[in-house]
């Protein structure tokens, strides 16, 4: 049978063939058995690329590195897809999320959409790819810990593609503080003295002794700020003097209102009161008994209401802080922690238990960590007085 030459009389081999325009084609089967084809101008890579044509890889190049991929078992066609499309598929199969990462995966993908990064083919995403992804991102103004959220989202959607056999290596495995600096404002927790100090400062204050209970709470429980303003009378039990914790309450710009239950089983506790969280909820119970209120989703009664009858939320606290903090240290000569936040309060309740030497599993259920290691981080925040009155207690110096 006598062999098929192209038009310079060179012999085409198996699956290859020129078409009437001097393009060349090559035809193969992919590992899910179906037929695909690709396209070059040049037989080989020292062929001219004809005039007025985009230049690119030979058919020979393109065969051998697609029988590479049939060897190894990869996705010829999926290695195809873009960053963003890959990305959308990683979204769709883990669809039961939450509001906020549903928010946050719409803001990845825009920046996605708007940065070449996005249009790139995954099987041409390098490391150093990613890490210019990671500088341009910083350049846009994101924060470290934004942009290494973010980077941990497009590592686990790559190593997706690498479970799906359409690549073979991670570009987003690396370390970002290896490319850019962390400049995060490490979180700092409360001095036992700025405890004290500024729980005084708010009783005697005009404005801000209003939110004492809430503060002492926040100080005394470690809760979320989201599971306080979640807080309705049926979730507090005086007489045995516990919070039952199983719900937050959220808020946004587009639902409004709403109820979230907590990321994992860790998250639904129940904690202890001390004697003054016992009597700051006595006292709030009091205030908001014959108060208006309102209902979401079921739940009603909330403990920490604003003067329409509406529940507080995390947008409340977070501006009242502010004004606390600014008004605060207008009047003392040691400031409070620069990063001063209502979660400083439940860094501070961890923290303060961590260093009376409570057991970490126990201290993980209280907080409602789903990880141990985050409770444990918290260890690590030990003083040379509390490591000494430790040594001593252990050692009986």
């Amino acid at each position: 049978m006598e062999k098929r030459r192209d038009s310079k009389g060179r012999i085409l081999n198996t699956g290859e063939s020129q078409r009437k325009d001097g393009r060349y084609a090559y035809k193969y089967t992919d590992t899910f058995g179906k037929v695909r084809f690709v396209y070059a101008w040049k037989l080989v890579p020292t062929d001219r690329t004809p005039s007025g044509k985009r230049s690119g890889l030979s058919l020979r190049e393109q065969e051998k590195e697609i029988r590479k991929d049939l060897d190894d078992g990869i996705d010829t066609a999926g290695k195809k897809m873009t960053v963003c499309e890959l990305y959308a598929k990683q979204n769709r199969h883990r669809g039961n999320v939450r509001h906020n990462t549903t928010k946050g995966r719409e803001r990845l993908m825009k920046l996605l959409e708007a940065d070449k990064l996005g249009s790139c083919p995954i099987d041409s995403v390098k490391p150093s790819d990613a890490k210019e992804w990671a500088l341009r991102m910083k350049e846009k103004g994101l924060s470290y810990k934004t942009i290494s959220n973010d980077k941990r989202s497009l590592k686990a959607a790559f190593y997706t593609a690498i479970q799906d056999d359409c690549i073979r290596k991670n570009p987003f495995d690396f370390q970002l503080n290896t490319v850019i600096e962390d400049d995060t404002e490490p979180k700092v927790p409360l001095t036992a003295e700025q405890e004290e100090s500024l729980l005084s400062f708010m009783q005697g204050d005009s404005i801000y002794r209003k939110y004492y209970d809430e503060v002492a709470i926040l100080l005394g429980t470690g809760l979320r700020v989201s599971e306080l303003c979640g807080l309705t009378e049926a979730d507090i039990d005086l007489e045995k003097q516990i919070i039952s914790v199983d719900h937050q309450l959220l808020r946004s710009a587009e639902t409004g209102y709403y109820i979230e239950k907590p990321k994992t089983q860790n998250g639904i506790r129940k904690i202890p009161m001390s004697g003054k969280v016992y009597e700051a909820f006595v006292r709030v119970l009091d205030n908001q008994r014959g108060a208006k209120t309102t209902t979401i989703d079921g739940y009603s009664n909330f403990l920490f209401r604003g003067r329409d009858g509406y529940p507080k939320t995390a947008t409340s606290y977070d501006s009242m802080f502010r004004g606390l903090v600014k008004k605060y240290n207008n009047s003392h000569g040691e400031a409070l922690p620069k990063v001063m936040t209502p979660h400083t309060l439940r860094h501070t309740f961890c923290t303060n238990l961590a260093n009376a030497g409570m057991n970490p599993k126990a201290l993980q259920y209280i907080m409602g960590h789903s990880n141990i290691t985050m409770t444990l981080n918290y260890y690590a925040h030990v003083t040379f007085g509390s490591a000494k009155a430790e040594m001593e207690r252990l050692m009986g110096a």
